[in-house]
């Protein structure tokens, strides 16, 4: 409503367009702080890959090497490089757009099999008493995930979907190591 449609759409920062003539807020004060929001999110992104990391090793899902955990500090410091130097190379190959279009896109399939996982697990029987949500939200929460994510199809790059493909790839490369590892490692005969 701050600034004109056709104005928004040619602009590189439409956000920063509305600051700059709706808000008292300095330009330079509210780039300042979208950075640092932007920061903040890709620090607590990186935690979470490299606990995620960490966890799925403990599971033997990936690698063991991921579960490595620091003496002193209990930190999974073997998840924490991996992931660091992921991002690194990540950040230095691809452009910012396209990766942030890949993020998009595997947020979104996160958030569909998330979705239809939990409408799942809901036929397993349990004994505890546990929270049930009401069926509504994950079938809504699975829609809307679709739906967007065929939106998606016609919106973003190729390149964003090959990235997409190759890290699932990568993906499925480590799953792959973590199984193999893990078998030899079951199938070893026990020391005397």
């Amino acid at each position: 409503m701050v600034v004109p449609t056709k104005q928004l759409t040619k602009s590189d920062g439409p956000l920063l367009e509305v600051v700059r003539q709706g808000s008292a807020l300095p330009p330079r004060l509210f780039a300042a702080i979208a950075l640092l929001a932007v920061a903040n999110g890709a620090l607590i992104n990186m935690v979470m890959a490299s606990r995620l990391l960490y966890g799925m090793a403990n599971e033997s899902i990936l690698p063991r090497a991921f579960a490595r955990v620091h003496s002193a500090r209990r930190t999974p410091w073997v998840a924490i490089v991996f992931t660091t130097f992921l991002a690194l190379i990540l950040i230095s190959v691809g452009k910012l757009d396209t990766l942030a279009q890949a993020t998009v896109i595997l947020l979104l399939s996160v958030f569909a099999v998330v979705n239809v996982t939990v409408l799942v697990l809901r036929r397993e029987v349990v004994d505890e008493p546990h929270f049930v949500a009401p069926k509504v939200f994950p079938i809504l929460g699975a829609l809307v995930s679709v739906v967007l994510l065929v939106h998606l199809v016609t919106q973003q790059s190729r390149d964003a979907f090959l990235l997409v493909a190759a890290m699932l790839a990568f993906g499925v490369v480590l799953w792959l190591a973590g199984r193999m590892f893990s078998r030899t490692v079951d199938e070893a005969p026990l020391a005397n």
